[in-house]
């Protein structure tokens, strides 16, 4: 197991690592901002220390949206890559999104949030 989550945007002007160890759980998260943001059912994190997270490249090109009163959500402003979520409310982590990682995440997905507005359309098993 390597010692670092790596990851990069679909331009690739954007990578980060995170240091593994620091992982304290993942989600998928079927709020409708989440939703919206993705394009998709739901994003999908892992949730790291904020100290163990950095951008190795074009942090130049990574911008904020803030989606709530403490919710803020980083992609790419260049090919627009969901790849952070972090809450003001909790500034010593930041939740990293599973499908921009490289390697492919090998850890659990152990939670479900905001399944009050999970897709109808998801298949149920």
């Amino acid at each position: 197991m390597t010692e670092y989550l790596r990851g990069s945007c679909l331009c690739g002007g954007v990578e980060y690592k995170a240091d593994r160890k620091s992982v304290s759980g993942a989600s998928h998260c079927y709020c409708t901002m989440c939703q919206k943001q993705h394009g998709a059912a739901s994003g999908t994190y892992a949730n790291v220390a904020s100290a163990g997270f950095s951008f190795e490249k074009g942090a130049e090109l990574v911008t904020e949206f803030h989606s709530s009163d403490h919710g803020r959500r980083g992609f790419c402003k260049v090919c627009g890559s969901t790849l952070t979520w972090r809450s003001t409310q909790t500034p010593d982590r930041i939740a990293i999104t599973l499908g921009t990682m490289e390697p492919e995440y090998d850890g659990p997905v152990q939670h479900e949030l905001h399944t009050d507005t999970k897709p109808h359309w998801l298949p149920t098993a």
